[in-house]
């Protein structure tokens, strides 16, 4: 099982959660931010339906493959 971790930060004047380099939209407080990740991070956890996903990688490619939404990562928020 795959491992994430959620960071919060601050970002573009205010504050936002970021996996690895990709960041959330940003919100006024810290605590705002958090809460969000929180609830993202609670969000990896629930198993969904068979479907096709499509993302970038870090590279800037788009992949295209059929999740069996089972295969959930482990996600935690850093604060």
């Amino acid at each position: 099982m795959a491992k994430i971790h959620y960071q919060v930060v601050q970002h573009d004047g205010g504050w936002a959660y970021k996996l690895e380099n990709v960041f959330s939209e940003p919100f006024r407080t810290r605590a705002a931010a958090l809460a969000a990740a929180r609830r993202v991070a609670a969000e990896q956890h629930v198993p969904g339906d068979a479907t096709q996903i499509e993302y970038q990688d870090e590279h800037g490619k788009w992949h295209t493959e059929m999740s069996e939404g089972t295969d959930r990562p482990d996600a935690d928020v850093i604060t």
